[in-house]
């Protein structure tokens, strides 16, 4: 695992309520453990993920994990805790993360049940999905996932979810991979086919595989038939794209947002958002809104974004985003988006610019640090917008957590 920093954000916190009460506290230690053991007591822990698959949790309930351990998955999270009382996955002691693999026929950590809060596990090298949310209102906050086909898979069952403050790292596998057919998939930081889920405060790198179809694929955040989704105040740092969204012919992927996020790739293609009109085959994919991102793709294969197959200001608005990059600033066809308050270098670009949108450089602080200098075309750039373009006023907030106010400037960062 790479040693990163992630960026603070201030982030709705847990209602009070959801841990006022406790219930029992499971202990698992794959080194000192014994299965034989009650397991209530750090002092007489588990062993195996059997015993905690087995184990007949109760709302308030909570399992605890030695740190340093180590494990081969499934651990299934299928108890249902209540809106007051959720489930806890937590750790102890000292030393790395808990690390659940899957010797890559496996998975790890399957979280069907409801109102679960997962925090300080390591998924790595599982079969599929390092962590998978088939269930509701759940949470995993500060953990790792790596060498998986997805970081975090959230399925058509599965809404309400937040992954939030996590490090989804070099998910770099694919599932499919086959020449012709346009089907390749795979190399995913985050997967959602599901409905009204949250990520945000995460840092996701390395989401890039090669691709017999496309020479090389992987997203950060990749949305199928999923709506409402909220994509906010994330870094995003060597991916192929940031985002590409798509629907199956029957199903929706609408009203999904983008706000206040950091992308950033030294690879020589990507891009930060691609999405699709009705004549594309997975699309089209309506209501999209993409605002205040900052964004810095060097290369000469990359693009910012791209609305094609019928672009129209139903499928794609764009307000107040800070986009550098070496290929192509944005693509449009039909009747184009619905853009305004943007800043962008390129070499060449293929949409109207919308009001108070500038071709011009954002003077970001450096390749990773995505501050505007002074003298940026950025400051007093945007257009004003209520709390609903950024998914509640919760999240109107920059990347720094500075809220917004008076006249905002473009991008991630608010002078």
């Amino acid at each position: 695992m790479l040693s990163v920093v992630v960026t603070a954000v201030l982030l709705p916190a847990v209602p009070s309520a959801a841990l006022a009460k406790a219930g029992t506290t499971y202990y698992v230690d794959s080194k000192a453990g014994d299965d034989s053991a009650e397991g209530t007591s750090a002092a007489a822990p588990w062993k195996s993920l059997d015993m905690v698959n087995a184990a007949d949790l109760k709302p308030g309930d909570a399992i605890s994990f030695k740190r340093g351990s180590s494990f081969t998955g499934p651990l299934t999270l299928a108890a249902k805790g209540t809106a007051a009382q959720p489930i806890v996955v937590r750790t102890h002691g000292r030393g790395t993360l808990p690390k659940i693999s899957g010797t890559g026929d496996d998975d790890c950590v399957m979280i069907s049940g409801n109102h679960w809060r997962v925090s300080g596990l390591r998924a790595s090298g599982c079969r599929w999905a390092g962590f998978q949310i088939d269930g509701d209102n759940n949470e995993l906050s500060g953990v790792q996932a790596d060498r998986n086909v997805t970081g975090v898979y959230v399925t058509p069952s599965g809404s309400r979810n937040t992954i939030r403050a996590s490090i989804l790292t070099d998910n770099n596998r694919m599932s499919v991979n086959d020449q012709g057919g346009d089907d390749d998939s795979g190399a995913f930081g985050v997967l959602l086919n599901g409905d009204d889920n949250v990520v945000t405060g995460n840092t996701i790198m390395g989401s890039y595989a090669k691709s017999k179809d496309y020479g090389t694929d992987g997203a950060a955040v990749e949305i199928f038939n999923g709506d409402r989704n909220l994509i906010t105040h994330n870094t995003a740092r060597n991916n192929e794209t940031f985002t590409e969204l798509g629907a199956r012919k029957g199903k929706t992927a609408t009203g999904n947002i983008f706000a206040f996020n950091v992308v950033t790739s030294t690879r020589s293609r990507g891009s930060f958002l691609i999405t699709r009109g009705s004549r594309h085959v997975v699309g089209p994919v309506k209501g999209t809104i993409a605002v205040h991102n900052s964004v810095y793709l060097p290369a000469r294969d990359t693009i910012g974004w791209s609305c094609h197959d019928g672009c129209s200001p139903s499928i794609l608005k764009l307000r107040n985003n800070a986009i550098l990059v070496g290929g192509e600033a944005g693509w449009e066809d039909g009747q184009g988006a619905d853009e305004a308050g943007g800043v962008y270098k390129s070499r060449t670009a293929r949409f109207k610019l919308g009001p108070k949108s500038v071709k011009a450089d954002p003077l970001f602080t450096s390749r990773t640090d995505l501050r505007p200098r002074t003298g940026s075309p950025v400051f007093d750039r945007g257009v004003a917008l209520t709390h609903s373009w950024y998914g509640g006023k919760a999240f109107a907030k920059d990347m720094a957590g500075k809220p917004l106010t008076g006249t905002p400037d473009a991008g991630a960062y608010q002078g």
